[in-house]
């Protein structure tokens, strides 16, 4: 029998997406690229952070781990890209928790394979407890990340605190596998536009940044849809 070559890989990468999801990522990159043309043409560090951030959430959407592989890697890069304009606040969430809880959510995925299938993680329900704990825990890091900012002197201090709270809120439901985790990271994702805005006014450049997190937000949209979709067939 003849090995699967690369033709045969890519045909059946092809194929795990659905056509919606195809063009979704399509234009998706197809955005990021546009606005990296017209805004920046300098920046790789964050083209790269944004297309490996769009290859993660498509990945995310059929509940695969190797999304959440490909978002540690895009909280590192963002984390340095946040640093260089002072926004420690990023900076500070993305390096020193949703990188770190990406970790342990790629653990619990793989730990919870629907029917033994690595490729699909179980989607569960979170418990009422779980709930009550995460939102007094989010209570606690966001009035501890509103001391550390302010003495950091972090740009836009509010907004920037509001980011800890839902990126929290965000990669706890992920590691609980809830679908409620894309809609954190869709609220994350307003916040982080308002951000962007913010620092484009004084460096136009950064609008390729507003615009990456435009597109998180309508992909993290999807995945939401895609996860309740994929929690009714794993219910039957």
């Amino acid at each position: 029998m003849d090995k699967p070559g690369p033709s045969s890989f890519l045909r059946d990468l092809y194929r795990y997406f659905t056509p919606g999801e195809r063009a979704l990522w399509c234009c998706s990159a197809g955005a990021v690229l546009t606005a990296f043309m017209l805004f920046d043409r300098r920046d790789y560090m964050t083209l790269a952070a944004s297309l490996i951030g769009v290859t993660s959430l498509i990945l995310d959407a059929k509940a695969n781990p190797i999304g959440q592989a490909l978002m540690v890697a895009f909280s590192l890069l963002y984390g340095i890209i946040s640093f260089r304009c002072a926004y420690y606040g990023e900076m500070l969430t993305y390096l020193g928790m949703t990188a770190p809880m990406s970790v342990f959510a790629l653990a619990s995925w793989l730990r919870h394979p629907f029917e033994g299938d690595r490729s699909q993680v179980q989607v569960r329900r979170i418990r009422p407890r779980d709930g009550v704990l995460m939102l007094l825990l989010s209570g606690v890091v966001t009035v501890v990340f509103f001391f550390i900012l302010r003495a950091f002197g972090t740009a836009n201090l509010l907004p920037s605190t509001l980011s800890v709270t839902t990126s929290f809120i965000a990669v706890a439901l992920t590691y609980l596998r809830s679908p409620l985790f894309a809609l954190a990271y869709a609220a994350n994702d307003v916040v982080l536009v308002v951000l962007w805005v913010m620092a484009s006014l004084t460096e136009p450049s950064y609008l390729s940044v507003t615009v990456c997190f435009l597109v998180f937000l309508v992909n993290d949209s999807y995945t939401y849809i895609s996860w309740r979709r994929l929690q009714r067939l794993q219910q039957k």
